[in-house]
């Protein structure tokens, strides 16, 4: 016992000891400088939690793929203007057919070359929207990999000369895959040229469809015939 007491009477003269001491007798004193420097719990409002950001319904839409027709108010005139001008190739096609209630292969194959040009356009939009500097959408394997699968399918529904309903079909499956590219696989246009392109896409394959029809139900004609 001599001994315990001498060892923690060596101890006790030590600074170290004395400040341990003296914390576990009295609880610390709060400053005011010490309250200014303690962390406080952080309130989120209710709306912050159920949104998670700020940001708009439409920026919000846009990086998620999504988007709404509505957004076809805010395109450019030039671009609303230019896109929906490219439709008249399209509709005059099978409107000229179906006025004259006959079928003209001229007019059909000149339709299918038309929408096989749109098609490769379509692809290669993708490859100026993903080569400049910081763009969403990246110059990889993916993004200008498929953007050449609408190019070779032009190109195979050029070969379908011969048949006119096989080529209008490649084009109407070059433009559902470069809508599908665009809307969901390889997402990155503004929601104004989403919508614009599905509202083209899906008019320019009902007047394909509107043509073949055209070929089932009215006699195939001439152009050169009806010249002479």
């Amino acid at each position: 016992m001599i001994r315990f007491a001498s060892v923690r009477r060596i101890i006790s003269e030590v600074p170290v000891w004395r400040c341990l001491h003296q914390i576990t007798k009295a609880p610390p004193r709060i400053t005011s400088a010490d309250r200014s420097l303690s962390i406080k719990p952080v309130s989120w409002p209710a709306s912050r939690l159920c949104h998670g950001d700020s940001r708009s319904t439409s920026e919000r839409a846009d990086s998620k793929g999504g988007f709404s027709l509505r957004a076809l108010s805010q395109s450019p005139k030039p671009a609303l203007y230019l896109g929906f001008s490219g439709l008249i190739p399209f509709l005059s096609a099978p409107l000229l057919m179906a006025a004259s209630h006959s079928f003209y292969p001229e007019l059909a194959y000149a339709q299918v070359v038309y929408g096989a040009s749109i098609v490769s356009f379509l692809g290669g939009a993708r490859w100026g929207f993903a080569i400049p500097a910081g763009s969403p959408a990246q110059p990889d394997w993916k993004n200008l990999g498929n953007s050449v699968v609408p190019s070779l399918l032009a190109w195979l529904a050029l070969v379908c000369k011969d048949n006119i309903a096989e080529g209008a079909l490649v084009v109407i499956m070059g433009l559902g895959l470069s809508l599908h590219y665009d809307l969901i696989l390889l997402p990155g246009y503004p929601s104004w040229f989403k919508a614009m392109r599905t509202i083209l896409t899906l008019v320019a394959t009902f007047s394909l469809v509107a043509t073949l029809t055209i070929k089932q139900f009215y006699p195939e004609k001439k152009l050169n015939k009806i010249q002479n």
